[in-house]
Protein backbone atom coordinates (compact mmCIF):
# COMPACT_ATOMS: atom_id res chain seq x y z
CA UNK A 1 0.00 0.00 0.00
CA UNK A 2 0.85 3.77 -0.42
CA UNK A 3 3.14 5.19 2.92
CA UNK A 4 1.27 8.66 1.41
CA UNK A 5 -2.07 7.20 1.32
CA UNK A 6 -1.98 5.39 4.63
CA UNK A 7 -0.41 8.43 6.61
CA UNK A 8 -3.47 10.53 4.75
CA UNK A 9 -5.57 7.91 6.04
CA UNK A 10 -4.51 8.00 9.66
CA UNK A 11 -4.51 11.75 9.75
CA UNK A 12 -7.97 11.82 8.43
CA UNK A 13 -9.29 9.29 10.97
CA UNK A 14 -6.98 10.51 14.31
CA UNK A 15 -9.49 13.79 15.24
CA UNK A 16 -12.14 11.08 15.05
CA UNK A 17 -11.78 9.33 18.76
CA UNK A 18 -12.97 5.85 19.16
CA UNK A 19 -14.51 6.98 22.77
CA UNK A 20 -16.59 9.35 20.77
CA UNK A 21 -18.38 6.92 18.08
CA UNK A 22 -19.10 4.45 21.33
CA UNK A 23 -20.76 7.34 23.09
CA UNK A 24 -23.02 8.21 20.26
CA UNK A 25 -23.78 4.77 19.44
CA UNK A 26 -24.61 3.86 23.27
CA UNK A 27 -26.67 6.97 22.74
CA UNK A 28 -28.29 5.93 19.94
CA UNK A 29 -29.26 2.25 20.94
CA UNK A 30 -30.59 3.58 24.31
CA UNK A 31 -33.10 5.95 21.93
CA UNK A 32 -33.44 2.72 20.17
CA UNK A 33 -34.58 0.71 22.83
CA UNK A 34 -36.77 3.04 24.33
CA UNK A 35 -38.58 3.59 21.06
CA UNK A 36 -38.91 -0.17 20.54
CA UNK A 37 -40.63 -0.21 24.15
CA UNK A 38 -43.14 2.37 22.96
CA UNK A 39 -44.15 0.23 19.92
CA UNK A 40 -44.89 -2.81 21.87
CA UNK A 41 -46.42 -0.71 24.99
CA UNK A 42 -48.51 0.79 22.09
CA UNK A 43 -49.82 -2.51 21.16
CA UNK A 44 -50.52 -3.39 24.43
CA UNK A 45 -53.05 -0.72 24.80
CA UNK A 46 -54.33 -1.63 21.49
CA UNK A 47 -55.16 -4.93 22.62
CA UNK A 48 -56.63 -4.12 25.63
CA UNK A 49 -59.30 -1.91 24.04
CA UNK A 50 -59.71 -4.65 21.58
CA UNK A 51 -60.35 -6.93 24.78
CA UNK A 52 -62.53 -4.00 26.46
CA UNK A 53 -64.87 -3.56 23.20
CA UNK A 54 -65.63 -7.42 23.48
CA UNK A 55 -66.21 -7.88 27.23
CA UNK A 56 -68.24 -4.39 26.69
CA UNK A 57 -70.25 -5.83 23.33
CA UNK A 58 -68.79 -2.40 21.49
CA UNK A 59 -67.37 -1.58 18.46
CA UNK A 60 -65.08 -4.88 18.72
CA UNK A 61 -63.93 -4.48 14.82
CA UNK A 62 -62.85 -1.26 14.80
CA UNK A 63 -60.54 -1.92 17.93
CA UNK A 64 -59.43 -4.83 16.27
CA UNK A 65 -58.92 -2.97 12.66
CA UNK A 66 -56.55 -0.64 14.56
CA UNK A 67 -54.68 -3.53 16.52
CA UNK A 68 -53.89 -5.16 12.97
CA UNK A 69 -52.95 -1.82 11.00
CA UNK A 70 -50.55 -1.23 13.92
CA UNK A 71 -48.99 -4.81 14.64
CA UNK A 72 -48.19 -5.34 10.83
CA UNK A 73 -46.68 -2.21 10.62
CA UNK A 74 -44.20 -1.60 13.31
CA UNK A 75 -41.53 -3.72 15.03
CA UNK A 76 -41.75 -5.68 18.42
CA UNK A 77 -45.26 -5.70 18.59
CA UNK A 78 -45.37 -9.28 18.54
CA UNK A 79 -48.64 -10.46 20.04
CA UNK A 80 -47.22 -14.00 21.75
CA UNK A 81 -46.13 -13.78 25.31
CA UNK A 82 -44.42 -16.82 25.28
CA UNK A 83 -44.14 -20.49 25.09
CA UNK A 84 -46.74 -20.84 27.43
CA UNK A 85 -49.09 -18.20 26.32
CA UNK A 86 -52.40 -18.94 24.88
CA UNK A 87 -52.98 -19.53 21.12
CA UNK A 88 -53.52 -17.36 18.71
CA UNK A 89 -53.23 -14.54 21.13
CA UNK A 90 -56.39 -12.67 20.57
CA UNK A 91 -59.58 -14.41 21.22
CA UNK A 92 -63.02 -13.00 21.02
CA UNK A 93 -64.36 -14.95 24.09
CA UNK A 94 -67.41 -12.77 25.44
CA UNK A 95 -68.31 -12.25 21.43
CA UNK A 96 -68.28 -15.97 20.72
CA UNK A 97 -70.03 -16.77 24.24
CA UNK A 98 -72.99 -14.35 23.09
CA UNK A 99 -73.23 -15.69 19.59
CA UNK A 100 -73.45 -19.31 21.13
CA UNK A 101 -75.62 -18.01 24.20
CA UNK A 102 -78.14 -16.44 21.48
CA UNK A 103 -78.00 -19.66 19.24
CA UNK A 104 -79.08 -22.28 22.31
CA UNK A 105 -81.85 -19.05 22.94
CA UNK A 106 -83.23 -19.64 19.73
CA UNK A 107 -83.36 -22.68 19.29
CA UNK A 108 -84.73 -23.49 22.42
CA UNK A 109 -87.69 -20.70 21.34
CA UNK A 110 -88.40 -22.86 18.48
CA UNK A 111 -88.30 -26.20 20.06
CA UNK A 112 -90.77 -24.82 22.15
CA UNK A 113 -93.00 -23.80 19.35
CA UNK A 114 -92.69 -27.37 17.56
CA UNK A 115 -93.47 -29.45 20.56
CA UNK A 116 -96.52 -27.33 20.87
CA UNK A 117 -97.37 -27.44 16.99
CA UNK A 118 -96.78 -31.27 17.73
CA UNK A 119 -99.22 -31.78 20.84
CA UNK A 120 -101.91 -30.35 18.77
CA UNK A 121 -101.17 -31.66 15.24
CA UNK A 122 -101.45 -35.39 17.42
CA UNK A 123 -104.88 -34.21 19.42
CA UNK A 124 -105.95 -33.76 16.43
CA UNK A 125 -105.02 -37.00 14.48
CA UNK A 126 -105.68 -39.35 18.23
CA UNK A 127 -108.53 -37.15 19.81
CA UNK A 128 -109.21 -40.35 21.84
CA UNK A 129 -105.92 -40.76 23.47
CA UNK A 130 -104.76 -38.95 26.45
CA UNK A 131 -101.81 -39.61 28.27
CA UNK A 132 -99.55 -42.72 26.56
CA UNK A 133 -100.94 -44.55 23.47
CA UNK A 134 -100.59 -43.35 20.29
CA UNK A 135 -99.77 -39.87 21.00
CA UNK A 136 -96.66 -39.96 22.31
CA UNK A 137 -94.89 -41.71 19.48
CA UNK A 138 -96.61 -39.47 17.40
CA UNK A 139 -95.65 -35.89 19.52
CA UNK A 140 -91.63 -38.17 18.71
CA UNK A 141 -92.09 -38.50 15.43
CA UNK A 142 -93.33 -35.13 14.89
CA UNK A 143 -90.72 -33.25 16.73
CA UNK A 144 -87.89 -35.40 15.20
CA UNK A 145 -88.84 -34.69 11.42
CA UNK A 146 -89.47 -30.91 12.47
CA UNK A 147 -87.17 -30.16 15.10
CA UNK A 148 -84.51 -27.48 15.30
CA UNK A 149 -80.88 -28.27 14.35
CA UNK A 150 -78.32 -26.30 15.92
CA UNK A 151 -76.13 -24.14 14.17
CA UNK A 152 -72.15 -24.76 15.00
CA UNK A 153 -70.26 -21.21 15.57
CA UNK A 154 -66.84 -21.91 14.67
CA UNK A 155 -64.64 -21.00 17.09
CA UNK A 156 -62.02 -20.38 14.67
CA UNK A 157 -63.69 -16.71 13.47
CA UNK A 158 -63.11 -15.15 16.53
CA UNK A 159 -59.62 -15.96 17.08
CA UNK A 160 -56.62 -13.82 15.57
CA UNK A 161 -52.83 -13.29 15.24
CA UNK A 162 -51.28 -10.82 13.49
CA UNK A 163 -47.79 -10.58 12.51
CA UNK A 164 -45.27 -7.62 13.28
CA UNK A 165 -42.46 -6.99 10.78
CA UNK A 166 -38.61 -7.60 11.36
CA UNK A 167 -38.06 -4.15 10.71
CA UNK A 168 -40.26 -1.10 9.71
CA UNK A 169 -39.62 2.20 8.38
CA UNK A 170 -40.53 3.85 11.78
CA UNK A 171 -38.53 5.94 14.24
CA UNK A 172 -37.55 3.10 15.77
CA UNK A 173 -36.35 1.11 12.96
CA UNK A 174 -34.18 3.98 11.92
CA UNK A 175 -32.76 4.29 15.22
CA UNK A 176 -31.91 0.46 14.84
CA UNK A 177 -30.18 1.16 11.36
CA UNK A 178 -28.16 4.14 12.99
CA UNK A 179 -26.96 2.18 15.76
CA UNK A 180 -26.13 -0.88 13.51
CA UNK A 181 -24.26 1.80 11.36
CA UNK A 182 -22.75 3.37 14.16
CA UNK A 183 -21.47 0.42 15.84
CA UNK A 184 -19.89 -0.87 13.06
CA UNK A 185 -17.88 2.93 12.56
CA UNK A 186 -16.92 1.89 16.32
CA UNK A 187 -15.51 -1.33 15.29
CA UNK A 188 -13.60 -0.10 11.53
CA UNK A 189 -12.23 3.04 13.90
CA UNK A 190 -10.77 0.98 16.40
CA UNK A 191 -9.25 -1.96 14.07
CA UNK A 192 -7.65 1.35 12.35
CA UNK A 193 -6.14 3.27 15.26
CA UNK A 194 -4.92 -0.41 16.11
CA UNK A 195 -3.36 -1.49 13.02
CA UNK A 196 -2.26 1.32 10.85
CA UNK A 197 1.59 2.30 11.84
Amino acid sequence: MDKRYLHHLRSAIRPVKTWYLAVAFLALAGCSAFTLRQNNLHMVSLRDKVYIADQQNTDVEAALQNLRSYVTTHMNTQLSSGTSAVYPPIQLKYTYERLQQAEQTRVQQASASIYTDAQKTCEAQYPDSFSGGPRVPCIENYVDQHGVKVNKISDALYKFDFASPTWSPDLAGWLVVASVFLLICVILRWLLGRFLP
